[in-house]
C-alpha cells in the first residue's frame, strides 16, 4: 500500500523554474516505479515522465524532454519533477503515482498502469 504527497507547485513566470516533490509512505518505496502526470482543466491527464524503481531509467513526453528533469531519493522515500523554462502550456495539477508492480522493467505512460496516486499540487505558468 503506497500513500503519495505532491508539494512544491505554484505561479512562475515563463521561462522560471519549479521542484516538485512527492513523498510516499510506503515501507518498500524503492521497489516501485514512479510516474509524474498532469491535468489541466477541460483536459485528458497526460503523462510527463517516469523512473525506474532503481532511478536507473526515466523517459519523458516530448513536451517536456530536455526541460524537465525527474529523479529519486530512496532513503527519502521522494520523488522530484526539476522543472525548468517552464511555458504557460505547462500549466496544470501535476500529479505523482506508483506502479504497483514491484522492480518492473517497464516505464509506464499510461495512466491505468499505475495503482497509487497523490492528490496533486497547481503548477501556474503567468506570460
Amino acid at each position: 500500500q503506497v500513500q503519495l504527497v505532491e508539494s512544491g507547485g505554484g505561479l512562475v513566470q515563463a521561462g522560471g523554474s519549479l521542484r516538485l516533490s512527492c513523498a510516499a509512505s510506503a515501507r518498500t518505496f524503492s521497489d516501485y516505479g514512479m510516474g509524474w502526470f498532469r491535468q489541466a482543466p477541460g483536459k485528458e491527464r497526460e503523462f510527463v515522465a517516469a523512473i525506474s524503481w532503481a532511478g536507473g531509467s526515466t523517459y519523458y513526453a516530448g513536451s517536456v524532454k530536455g526541460r524537465f528533469t525527474v529523479s529519486r531519493d530512496n532513503v527519502k522515500k521522494t520523488v522530484y519533477l526539476q522543472m525548468n523554462s517552464l511555458k504557460p502550456e505547462d500549466t496544470a495539477v501535476y500529479y505523482c503515482a506508483a506502479d504497483g508492480s514491484l522492480r518492473s522493467s517497464r516505464l509506464p505512460s499510461h495512466s491505468y498502469e499505475y495503482d497509487y496516486w497523490g492528490q496533486g499540487t497547481q503548477v501556474t505558468v503567468s506570460s
